[in-house]
Order: structure tokens, then C-alpha cells, then sequence
């Protein structure tokens, strides 16, 4: 294993009843006056909203409704010129990963007198030579595991772009509270569990060597979302289902599983395209290039043979003494898994009807991620064009 510094300061209150007990002291220990962000209906149709204003009812809340999956730009620049206009000292992020990403980019923007897209665009370079407010979430979504890290995706509409950036701070305090998810349609419980699949295959799928420790944990978590995915899909209230995808997804990304890796993340880069040129679920994109991702992968490389086998029996439970077939097989055991809960498994079905963006998405997503030299498998902006290619047409080619 390789040497690794390791730090997460972010206080997590997970379980039910909380709120009522700790939010009023966990947001006003920074300040009483609060930037409140939260996205569209589901928290006033919840009750949360109500719930969470009339705890904080002395505190001076300033808000800032309709933060949109996928957050856009527009939302940020108009909370950097709240927080600015009444001297907020913290913000308070209440809905799903979106939410949370918008949240903390908009803390750096108070201390940001230009452009907050510059914030965005150098990938957190100029972030982390700012004061950034505290953050106080109360998550409502499995899925990004945004409430433990320090980093945001943010969408630019107008230049078709989709970044990550990091910020000098993870949330201040995360809520983990599992029923406050019993809501989410099973369409969103779908694509966030695949979003959670998909960070722990991004960081399996690494050059690293022996960092067994981080392997067997991933393996587990994943394993955890393959059991529980689809009872919470079809369950929506059984806890159980709800508080195992919950803090799985916040393992998932909030740095234990990263420690001592040496690779870029691939399928990410590809489906952050998808999501710039047609706005589409992040989840629902990962869910159809990842088994694709996979197919391609281990077709152009067959030393990852041994990689994928490893994820067929440690995951999948497979057996089998031929690598290459055991691999296959797990391949193949994803894609159904996926299926299962219910995606569309093609890039029409999300109406992207022809491939006249692919080129373009292609050279983006190998210069912003360094494809060709970071990730477990180079690509080429011809390789990454065949892999969305792929997912065109029904099934796996092999």
C-alpha cells in the first residue's frame, strides 16, 4: 500500500428523531443568519419544510428554493449574491446530493468576488485559498454521499459543460436520517443506488497494488447495495433497506475507500457528457455505460481479466477456474442487476435518438479527466466514442 493522510471532520448524526432535539444548535452554533437551500416540492409536500423552519423559526433565514438535479450555474451565482447581500455566516442544505454540491460551492462564493463559474472551472484551485461558510445538511437521498465530502458537480447550460470541483471543507454537520427517504420515487431510489454502485466501481477498478484493505471494504459495500437496492425499490419504508443504502452511500465517497488508489475515474467522466449535452439522471447515465464501460474494458485489455474475476466472486458469489469466463460472468451479472431495478439500459430510451454530440462529448470527457493517461484502462477519444457507441442497442455484444 501505498503512504496515505487520511482526515474527514465532518460530524454525522445518523438515525431517526434528531432533528427536533439537535438541529436548532447544530446550524446556530455558527451564526443565526442562514442561507436555507433546498430543490423543488417533495420537502413542503414531505412536512420538512415546515418542520425545519419552525425549529430555526429565531434564526434569520434568507432562501433559496429550486436548486435542480444536476445543479446548474444559475443557481450558484444567485446564491453567491445572497449570501453577499445578507452577510450570511452558515447555510443550511436540505434535499439530495444536488442540493448539498450547490450548498457548498455557493459557502466559497460568498468570499468570491468574480464569476463563481471560475470556481467551478479550475476544479476547486482558487476554492482552496478561500474561506469557505460551514455547512449544516439534512440529506433526503441516498446517492452522492456529497454530505461527507468536499466535493460538487455543477452544470454550465450554456457551454454544455458538467465539472467537479473541490472545496477546502466537507459539511460542518451531516442529518442521516433514513426515513426521511421513504418518499423518494423508486425511479430516484434506482438511479441512486446505482450512483453509489458506480463510486464503489470506480474506485475498485484501480492500478494500486495489494491495498487489499480497501478492496474487501468496497466489496462489502457493494454487496450491501445489491441486496438492498431492490427491497427499497419495491419497499419504499423498510428502514433497514433505507439506512443500509444511506450510510453505504456516504462510505462510499467520503475518502476511507479512496486512501492509497492511484487511478482517475472513468465512467463518470463519460456520463458527466451525457448529463452536459442532455441534462439526463446522473444515476440513470451511469447505469447504462457502466456495464459498457466494463465490456470495453476488459475486451481492450485483457489484464484486467484477473480485476473483474476478483469482482465476480468477492461480489457476485461466482465460481469458476477460467478467469476470463468468471469476468465475463460478472459483467454480465451487473448489467442484469441493473436492469432489474428497473432502468432503461439504452441511450435512446433516455431520447438520445443519434450520435451527432459524440464526438464532441468524447474530447471533453478524455481532456477533463486525462483519459488517456489516468484511467485503470486508457481510452482514446475514439475508445470513449465506441463505448457510448455501444450503448445504442439492447444487451452486451459478447
Amino acid at each position: 500500500m501505498k503512504n496515505f493522510r487520511f482526515k474527514n471532520p465532518t460530524d454525522i448524526r445518523f438515525g431517526t428523531g434528531r432533528l427536533d432535539v439537535e438541529l436548532h444548535d447544530a446550524v446556530s452554533q455558527f451564526g443565526s443568519r442562514v442561507l436555507f437551500v433546498y430543490g423543488g416540492h417533495s420537502i413542503k409536500k414531505s412536512g420538512l419544510y415546515d418542520t425545519v423552519k419552525g425549529l430555526l423559526a429565531d434564526l434569520q433565514l434568507t432562501e433559496l428554493p429550486g436548486i435542480e438535479p444536476n445543479p446548474k450555474i444559475a443557481s450558484i451565482r444567485e446564491g453567491q449574491k445572497l449570501v453577499k447581500d445578507n452577510d450570511v455566516e452558515v447555510v443550511l442544505a436540505v434535499g439530495g446530493g444536488s442540493v448539498i454540491d450547490a450548498a457548498k460551492v455557493i459557502a466559497s462564493a460568498k468570499f468570491y468576488d468574480g464569476d463563481p463559474w471560475d470556481l467551478v472551472k479550475d476544479r476547486g484551485v482558487t476554492r482552496h485559498k478561500l474561506p469557505q461558510l460551514p455547512v449544516v445538511d439534512i440529506l433526503t437521498l441516498a446517492a452522492t454521499g456529497s454530505e461527507m465530502n468536499s466535493g460538487s458537480v455543477i452544470s454550465n447550460p450554456e457551454t454544455h459543460e458538467k465539472l467537479g470541483t473541490n472545496g477546502p471543507n466537507t459539511p460542518a454537520v451531516s442529518f442521516l436520517d433514513p426515513t426521511l427517504t421513504y418518499t423518494v420515487p423508486h425511479r430516484q431510489t434506482a438511479a441512486g443506488s446505482m450512483d453509489i454502485f458506480s463510486h464503489l466501481l470506480e474506485q475498485y477498478f484501480d492500478r494500486s497494488k495489494n491495498n487489499d484493505a480497501s478492496k474487501g471494504m468496497m466489496e462489502g459495500l457493494m454487496r450491501t447495495v445489491i441486496k438492498w437496492a431492490p427491497i427499497a425499490v419495491k419497499e419504499p419504508d423498510n428502514f433497514d433497506a433505507r439506512a443500509n443504502l444511506m450510510w453505504s452511500a456516504t462510505m462510499a465517497l467520503n475518502g476511507v475507500m479512496s486512501v492509497a488508489n492511484e487511478n482517475g475515474w472513468t465512467v463518470h467522466s463519460l456520463e458527466h457528457e451525457l448529463s452536459a449535452y442532455y441534462d439526463i439522471t446522473h444515476g440513470v447515465g451511469l447505469g447504462i455505460l457502466t456495464p459498457r464501460w466494463m465490456e470495453y474494458a476488459l475486451t481492450k485489455d485483457s489484464t484486467t481479466a484477473e480485476m473483474f474475476a476478483r469482482f465476480g466472486r468477492h461480489v457476485w458469489d461466482l465460481e469458476g477456474d477460467e478467469t476470463y469466463a468468471v469476468a465475463q460472468a460478472a459483467i454480465d451479472e451487473t448489467f442484469d442487476w441493473i436492469q432489474h431495478l428497473g432502468f432503461p439500459m439504452t441511450l435512446p430510451e433516455v431520447g438520445i435518438a443519434d450520435e451527432r454530440h459524440f464526438d464532441a462529448m468524447a474530447t471533453a470527457a478524455v481532456a477533463n479527466a486525462r483519459l488517456e493517461t489516468r484511467a485503470y484502462v486508457p481510452l482514446s477519444e475514439e475508445d470513449v466514442k465506441a463505448i457510448y457507441q455501444a450503448a445504442m442497442t439492447d444487451g452486451l455484444t459478447a
